[in-house]
């Protein structure tokens, strides 16, 4: 509802680049309200204040359809987000998204290219980038992280600019990646982790930035809460079938 609602305006400040950081604020309220009206407690963990007034890298696990919103509650500021390509084609919001973010085609070496001079511009500009590292959600959410990929850390390095890793350990509980649409209760949670400076680092120091991040991102996963919920069990139950002609009756009892 607070998508619909918004939504001619949403489309009317994303038909121009120089109204996108208004898109964003209401991006970031409809977000707000969004999450409140499901009625989910949402903890909040900030291990140490962030650098001020300097844009940041984002590194993020994924897990759910609720990660976006989650963060745009979450992080202050103009932020850019990088989504795979195919979050522009979802109707109503996939053309907004296209126009206000950044959207990348994993598969395409030209995408990937492409996205990450957009994002180099968008930090220079003084506005901080999201990134999933996994590129897509996690096949074990919850559990263990999919591989990184190496273009966020590349990224943050060749800008001079902190990486803050970002934890969301129990998104897949409440609304998991399944075929149609599938809600849990189920609190919230998310950590943003210290910030790492990147100040001196070279192109050559990329892997071991983005092992830190891996380790210090899964550090704080919960296990316990892994996995995908069962879909729901609210179903007539089924009428037991009749026994076969000529069966002895204890042997048709016995089926039943």
């Amino acid at each position: 509802m607070p998508f619909v609602l918004t939504y001619p305006l949403q489309w009317a400040l994303s038909r121009r680049p120089q109204w996108h950081r208004y898109l964003h604020t209401l991006n970031r309220y409809w977000s707000k309200l969004f999450i409140c009206m499901w009625g989910m407690p949402v903890e909040i963990v900030r291990k140490n204040p962030l650098p001020a007034r300097q844009p940041c890298v984002y590194v993020a696990n994924h897990s759910s359809y609720i990660d976006i919103p989650l963060l745009f509650k979450t992080i202050p500021g103009w932020l850019n987000i990088m989504g795979k390509s195919s979050l522009a084609k979802v109707p109503a919001w996939g053309p907004i998204f296209g126009r206000a973010y950044i959207t990348v085609d994993r598969d395409s070496a030209i995408s990937r290219g492409r996205a990450m001079v957009q994002a180099r511009r968008t930090l220079e500009a003084g506005r901080s980038v999201v990134i999933f590292p996994e590129g897509a959600i996690s096949k074990t959410p919850g559990q263990q992280l999919e591989p990184f990929k190496d273009g966020a850390f590349q990224l943050a390095i060749a800008a001079g600019v902190p990486v803050v890793p970002i934890t969301m350990p129990l998104n897949h509980r409440f609304m998991p990646d399944v075929d149609g649409l599938r809600v849990r209760y189920s609190p919230l949670a998310i950590i943003l982790h210290e910030p790492i400076l990147t100040t001196g680092l070279t192109a050559a120091d990329a892997p071991a930035l983005k092992q830190q991040v891996y380790t210090t991102i899964a550090s704080a996963l919960r296990p316990e809460a892994g996995g995908i919920p069962e879909p729901s069990t609210w179903r007539q139950p089924q009428s037991a079938s009749p026994a076969a002609p000529g069966a002895q009756p204890e042997l048709a009892a016995n089926r039943h």
